[in-house]
């Protein structure tokens, strides 16, 4: 049986086609055009599945992750950093669009799935895995399987409270880790110390501006407490980390000794990683579904 994965992200709808063992067959990316609607998304992704599946002479699996997670109760998406998907029954219509039973799963999940099967952190027992991009979120997979937790939220590091009334978040509260160490943060905080806009690579190449050091301390921080506090939590053999914020190279250095330095123990040694498969982790962890 060959598979399907589908990675709807919040700019990026990528699909790969691959066989039995996890071997591209076919690749595509497409716009998500999120304000176009969701409607419009869900129509990209049928398009996108029945383009792949013309390369496929085999049965085929499809799997999906998304920002947010199907509500166990009305199967509802939830909790989406895209939030033109949340509230919506997207494995309902999507089923019905395609006329095929689909899996889906939290976009996180899928990262550290595939990072735990094909990537750095293979034959870990108890895996974390970080997405910091648009937004923060994060995966545990315990031994080779996705851990979801009573209500299905495990993970959600992003959402925990970091600052009490802090920053505002996308979700309504304020002062969550997403809040001030995802990409926009960061760009946002950047912006209100130094008066100018730049992306985060551009940002990161900016040691000379006096400004900087104030940037990357409150970064470095925040980020120390916030994984500190997951692994005082889980204690987990290996902390993989994804996302466009995590091709910062001092994150694996001065960020690891922040997180070190915060944690509830006399021993700090638990590895915080590069991914290896990059921004395809989700795509193929999809496939994995």
């Amino acid at each position: 049986m060959n598979k399907i994965g589908i990675d709807l992200g919040g700019t990026k709808i990528e699909g790969i086609l691959t066989d039995n063992n996890y071997q591209t067959i076919e690749r595509k990316r497409i716009s998500t055009n999120k304000e176009q609607g969701y409607d419009s998304i869900l129509i990209s992704i049928k398009n996108l599945i029945l383009d792949l599946s013309c390369k496929s002479n085999e049965e085929l699996s499809i799997g999906i992750c998304t920002p947010g997670t199907l509500s166990l109760d009305s199967g509802l998406l939830k909790n989406s950093n895209t939030q033109c998907l949340t509230g919506k029954p997207i494995q309902t219509d999507l089923e019905e669009i395609l006329n095929q039973k689909i899996a889906i799963e939290n976009d996180a999940n899928c990262f550290a799935l595939a990072e735990a099967k094909l990537g750095v952190a293979k034959n870990s027992n108890v895996m974390f895995g970080v997405i910091m991009g648009t937004g923060v979120g994060g995966g545990i997979i315990i031994n080779g399987k996705i851990h979801h937790g009573r209500t299905g939220i495990a993970g959600e590091w992003g959402h925990h409270c970091l600052h009490n009334d802090g920053n505002l978040c996308y979700c309504g509260k304020k002062g969550c880790v997403e809040a001030y160490i995802s990409g926009p943060a960061l760009e946002t905080h950047w912006q209100q110390l130094s008066g100018q806009i730049q992306s985060l690579p551009e940002i990161v190449k900016n040691e000379n501006n006096p400004k900087f050091a104030s940037w990357k301390k409150s970064f470095l921080d925040n980020f120390g407490i916030s994984l500190a506090n997951v692994i005082d939590i889980l204690d987990p053999d290996i902390i993989v980390l994804g996302g466009g914020v995590s091709n910062i190279d001092f994150l694996y250095n001065e960020g690891k000794t922040s997180v070190y330095n915060k944690v509830f123990s006399d021993k700090f040694d638990t590895p915080i990683v590069k991914n290896k498969l990059g921004d395809s982790a989700g795509v193929f962890g999809a496939c994995m579904l």
